[in-house]
Parts: structure tokens; C-alpha cells; sequence
């Protein structure tokens, strides 16, 4: 594929997922699509309350090529208040069982930081489990995603969604989410985890500067050799930039995506799907053109 010959032949990025079975090329990267069943999230909050809803939604997003469905039932936004296991599985239970009985082809992740809700997930047929902990707030986390054998994004966040955006402090913030990956990784091979995703938190525990600067330093990440997940639909190093709200930040979430793939992410998770697929495909006929000339 192309996204393969554009690459930086030194760093070899693992380019597939073991999906339940079922192998996810990532060659060419994929679409994310959020699906949020909370009542507060910073930009879709409580739009998602009846069955049919949830359908046409669904539908939308496979019309406009989505590859993977990450769904949520905890509001992570910061100064978020975070809720139990048995409340956020009452969130997403019954909208997962829809969406497996409605859509079985379709690869659905879960994002929790608790292994209660990973398990019940997984066992209603999750094929991916999305931490924005990284395992700190549930120590069996790690050991369940090892004995299922299930892809796992592991995320850089200083500090909780709580206190995380105060004032986030760092010496040099490409260097210690490069070495944060580095042990973390480290840790999951020696588990037997071996598919993991990179996913280097924008916006959690970091501000403007921090994530600009992160975003342009990505391709180093590439030297741990897995795919990288950027996470930057909306999000306020966006609006605050543009001095937007989130409902009006769809034009800086396409450039800012485009660089992402331009920097070597390997799957954009967003709120826009069609939007996110014309970046793909652009991007992808940028670097064909390139590979020509060389």
C-alpha cells in the first residue's frame, strides 16, 4: 500500500491487529469512530438515548468509512468526575448488545480504564480495549487484555481527568511520552501483550504548546515500532487556538489530522467520519505523488 512505501524504512511499524480472529490491516490507516454514551462529554454528550438513534448513527459512520467503533461510557473530559464500573457498564451494556446484534462485521472497541467493564466487552464481542490510564487506575487491567489476547491502546496522560489540564508541567514532552512508551512497553512484551497501540493523549495532562509540540515530534514514536493513535477531533488545542467552540472546530480537526497522518499516525479517532476518510484518501494520493518523484 502506499502509506507503506511512504514510510521511514528504519522504524518497522507493526501494521496489522489480531482483531477476535480477524486481522485489521493498518497499512493504510484507519478511521476511529466515537461513540459516547455519556451525558457530558465535551462535544456530543446525550445525543445517543433510544436504540434508533444509535442505528442511524451507526449506519452513518459505515456509509462514510469508518473501520472501528470505539465506544465510551465515562466522560474523561477535564475536571470530569469519574463514575464506578457498575455505572459505566450500565451505560454501554445495552448499546453494545445492539450495536453486536444489528452490526456483527463491524470491529468495536471499549473505552475504560476498568477491567470489570473490559471483560463483560469483551465477553459481548469488543475486539479492542482503548485505556486512557495505561493501566494505573486498574491494576488487572493489563494482565486481562494479556490473558485475552486482545489489542490494547496504551495512552500517555499526566495526572486524572479531574485535576489533569491545572497546570500540566514538563521538561520536555516528547521526551517523556517517548520514554513513558519506551517502559510501558516494555512491560506488555514481557506479558505476552503484543499488540499494542501508541496513543500519546492529547489534551490529557498537557496544554496548547504541549500538544503542538507532540504533534510535530509523532514520527518518533514510531521508533517503538507500533501503530500510533491520534486523538485530536475537537479538542480544545483546537478551540483554543481558533477561539472556537467544539461544535465549530471541524475545519482545525481536518488540518490537524492531516498532519497527524503526515507524521505517521496510523489511526485518527474522531467524531467526523466522512471528513476523516477524505483526509485519508487525500493524504494517501499526497504520498503517492511523493513515492513517484523518488
Amino acid at each position: 500500500m502506499v502509506f507503506n512505501e511512504a514510510e521511514d524504512t528504519f522504524f518497522q511499524v507493526k501494521k496489522t491487529l489480531n482483531c477476535n480472529g480477524r486481522l485489521l490491516d493498518l497499512s493504510t490507516p484507519a478511521v476511529m469512530g466515537i461513540l459516547n454514551f455519556t451525558p457530558d462529554s465535551f462535544y456530543d454528550g446525550g445525543r445517543l438515548n433510544n436504540d434508533q438513534s444509535i442505528i442511524n448513527t451507526i449506519e452513518s459512520m459505515i456509509s462514510a468509512g469508518v473501520d472501528i467503533i470505539d465506544i465510551g461510557g465515562q466522560s474523561t473530559k477535564p475536571g470530569s468526575t469519574r463514575i464506578s464500573s457498575a455505572d459505566e457498564w450500565k451505560r454501554v451494556s445495552g448499546p453494545l448488545q445492539l450495536i453486536r446484534k444489528q452490526f456483527p462485521g463491524i470491529i468495536i472497541s471499549i473505552d475504560t480504564f476498568y477491567s470489570e467493564v473490559a471483560k463483560n466487552a469483551i465477553e459481548e464481542g469488543v475486539s479492542i480495549i482503548n485505556d486512557i490510564s495505561a493501566g494505573e487506575f486498574d491494576s488487572n487491567m493489563h494482565s486481562l487484555v494479556a490473558s485475552k489476547k486482545i489489542p490494547y491502546v496504551l495512552m500517555h496522560m499526566k495526572g486524572e481527568p479531574k485535576t489533569m489540564q491545572e497546570n500540566p508541567q514538563y521538561d520536555n514532552v516528547t521526551e517523556e511520552v517517548l520514554q513513558f512508551f519506551i517502559h510501558k512497553v516494555h512491560r506488555l512484551k514481557e506479558m505476552g501483550i503484543v499488540d499494542v497501540i501508541l496513543d500519546p493523549g492529547f489534551g490529557f495532562g498537557k496544554n496548547v504548546n504541549h500538544n503542538y509540540e507532540l504533534l510535530r515530534n509523532l514520527s518518533l514514536l514510531k521508533m517503538i515500532g507500533h501503530p500510533i493513535l491520534a486523538g485530536i477531533s475537537r479538542k480544545s488545542m483546537i478551540t483554543k487556538v481558533l477561539q472556537v467552540k467544539p461544535q465549530d472546530a471541524l475545519t482545525g480537526t481536518v488540518a490537524l489530522n492531516t498532519i497527524a497522518l503526515l507524521n505517521g499516525a496510523s489511526i485518527l479517532r474522531v467524531h467526523d467520519i466522512k471528513e476523516a476518510n477524505d483526509v485519508r484518501k487525500i493524504v494517501e494520493q499526497y504520498l503517492l505523488v511523493e513515492n513517484r518523484k523518488s
